[in-house]
């Protein structure tokens, strides 16, 4: 007769196992003897080792009852089913596996390729470190929600870095938000370039559509901006002086009474 530790060694399992297996009634618990100890015959041994065996393959401690009480058709079905689902969790873990290696590649983290290539671009032009973080986390809301359209957005995206005012306005916002917390002047200079930008896209009939009107990214992406630097919210009263709604919606605002309209 065998001490609790020797049938764990046998088995090639700890103490603390085998008592957990009585806890959950997987290996029946022995009488104790005069002197108060468990002791095990060579049937625990083996009942143990055919425990730790389906264990050891991934069996779950919950079924693992009921496959040692199972008809070999019985047994080999339940084999197949932890088989596909060991086929399912691997194909998860590999997943994770991409997703984990990711964390290293840096704007590629939850964007694709060609977002990734504008944000580099965004740094070649002399963009702000600060700046591209937050760029990229506005692109990282826009993809979310626009999965399937940002790639065709993306060619344009990289023509009007072409644009000596769209450049000048990273820099600009740059040098905003990289800088002295007082200072308005670049304020007014971003606003004149972004309004100057929407007019002409406007009169170009580059309009929001009526479902772009309806989505609230935009709305969320001006609270981003505004959570990155609260200054965001003087640069979008800035927007509405000067006639339109902010800079990610960009929709004109009705010209008011005895205002001249726009040239």
């Amino acid at each position: 007769m065998l001490t609790i530790g020797q049938l764990a060694s046998y088995a090639g399992v700890t103490v603390r196992a085998v008592r957990h297996y009585h806890q959950i009634g997987l290996l029946p618990e022995p009488e104790r003897d005069s002197s108060g100890y468990r002791r095990y015959g060579a049937t625990a041994v083996v009942s143990l080792i055919r425990i730790r065996t389906l264990a050891d393959a991934g069996v779950p401690l919950s079924q693992i009852s009921e496959m040692l009480d199972a008809d070999a058709a019985t047994f080999a079905e339940a084999v197949r089913r932890i088989d596909r689902r060991l086929r399912d969790e691997i194909e998860r873990l590999e997943t994770s596996r991409r997703q984990i290696a990711q964390l290293t590649a840096g704007d590629s983290l939850a964007l694709p390729p060609e977002v990734a290539a504008y944000l580099e671009r965004l740094r070649e032009i002399g963009v702000s470190k600060r700046m591209v973080a937050a760029e990229r986390d506005g692109w990282i809301l826009v993809v979310a929600r626009w999965p399937d359209r940002v790639i065709e957005w993306m060619p344009a995206k990289l023509a009007h870095l072409e644009d000596p005012r769209v450049v000048r306005l990273y820099r600009v916002l740059s040098e905003i938000f990289d800088g002295d917390p007082g200072e308005d002047a670049l304020l007014e200079e971003a606003a004149d370039i972004m309004a100057a930008l929407a007019e002409q896209a406007y009169r170009a009939g580059d309009v929001v559509t009526d479902e772009e009107a309806l989505d609230d990214l935009p709305d969320l992406l001006d609270a981003l901006a505004v959570e990155k630097d609260p200054r965001a919210e003087r640069l979008r009263d800035l927007m509405r002086e000067r006639g339109w709604s902010g800079w990610n919606r960009m929709e004109r605002l009705p010209e008011p009474p005895g205002r001249p309209s726009a040239s």
